[in-house]
């Protein structure tokens, strides 16, 4: 079984996609899929579905949206391969003490991709190779086909590890860029960046990357103007001030004499900030 979610909910049996329409059970597969080969408690799918204040028929019916999934899973098996067409559907989408468990059968899933590929670029960039960091972050950020689980009506519980993947992704693209920084490409980066902090206006790391990369570009009016949005937007919708950490890399800017524009390396004031 191959299973996205990084994207719209994609999930397919040897090829065949077992993704209802129905609003309810594509919820029960999401929760399931994103926790594949792992059981999922009847509790955790029943507050997905219905919050704190579930209706008296809540289990009869969550097992009928069970049984709907495994009638979709059922007739794709039966074009699996030799072997793997042996499973049953109450093999793959199996009941478990207190739950359920969507057997993935060794199958592949872009969420356990993305973490593995983006750990280990973290730890490639940790050990000083940036340019292999930059790479590896690079493919684990092209696993994404939009935000994740984008044709979901989520519940609570959804919206949280919705949120939580959003994070995930926040910070192997924080991590890409800074390799990318070290390793010079400041110009390549502003075009990216300013986008980012655009769409983030809020999110200090992007603010100080675009600083950063504007000010060894030869741009630093630019660079004290992304700080400024930043602090107003803060300010009216916050009623914060940015953090320490921007406020250093500002003051390093505004310190740096006019058209200085260092290279990257331990000997650039705003290194160690980003």
């Amino acid at each position: 079984m191959d299973i996205g979610i990084l994207g719209v909910l994609d999930v397919r049996e040897s090829g065949v996609s077992v993704v209802p329409t129905a609003s309810k059970p594509r919820q029960v597969l999401a929760v399931l899929a994103l926790h594949a080969d792992q059981a999922v408690t009847v509790g955790t799918l029943t507050e997905e579905l219905w919050g704190r204040r579930p209706p008296r028929s809540a289990r009869p019916i969550l097992q009928t949206y069970i049984m709907h999934l495994r009638d979709l899973i059922a007739p794709a098996l039966q074009g699996a391969p030799d072997g793997a067409g042996k499973r049953t559907a109450k093999q793959v989408l199996r009941t478990v003490p207190g739950g359920y468990l969507l057997d993935s059968g060794e199958g592949t899933s872009d969420v356990r991709e993305f973490e593995r590929i983006a750990g280990t670029g973290y730890r490639t960039r940790e050990a000083g190779d940036q340019r292999e960091a930059a790479r590896l972050l690079r493919a684990a950020l092209g696993l994404w086909r939009g935000p994740a689980l984008a044709d979901i009506t989520a519940g609570e519980y959804l919206r949280t590890r919705i949120r939580a993947l959003e994070e995930s992704r926040l910070c192997a693209l924080d991590q890409r860029i800074e390799a990318d920084l070290r390793l010079g490409r400041h110009r390549e980066l502003i075009p990216e960046l300013t986008v980012l902090a655009d769409r983030h206006p809020t999110h200090e790391s992007l603010c100080g990357q675009l600083m950063l990369a504007l000010h060894r570009s030869g741009r630093r009016s630019d660079a004290l103007d992304a700080y400024r949005r930043l602090r107003t937007t803060l300010v009216r919708d916050q009623g914060l001030e940015p953090s320490a950490a921007l406020g250093r890399i500002r003051q390093s800017v505004l310190s740096a004499p006019t058209g200085d524009t260092p290279a990257p390396g331990a000997a650039d004031p705003l290194a160690r900030m980003c």
